[in-house]
C-alpha cells in the first residue's frame, strides 16, 4: 500500500477533520475515498440507480429528430 504526505493549512485541515469525523472515517480513509471518487472511471451507483426513472423522457431518436442542422465549418 502506498503512502503519501500532504501539507494542509490549518483551516483546510480543520474542515477535513470535521468531514472525516461526520463520515465516521479516519482522515486517511476519508482522503483515500475522496481520491478514489475523483479518479473513478465509471458512473457512481447513485447515478446508475436513477437511470431510466424519468417517465416521458424523450428517446435519443426524438432528440436527434428535433435538433437543428450544424452550421457549416469554415476551412482555413
Amino acid at each position: 500500500m502506498g503512502q503519501v504526505t500532504i501539507y494542509l493549512d490549518d483551516e483546510i485541515e480543520s474542515r477535513m477533520t470535521k468531514a472525516a469525523k461526520s463520515a465516521h472515517l479516519s482522515k486517511s480513509k476519508w482522503i483515500a475515498k475522496l481520491i478514489d471518487e475523483k479518479v473513478a472511471n465509471e458512473w457512481p451507483q447513485s447515478v446508475i440507480d436513477i437511470a431510466g426513472s424519468w417517465d416521458g423522457f424523450p428517446s435519443i431518436e426524438d432528440i436527434r429528430e428535433n435538433s437543428a442542422m450544424d452550421a457549416k465549418r469554415e476551412l482555413f
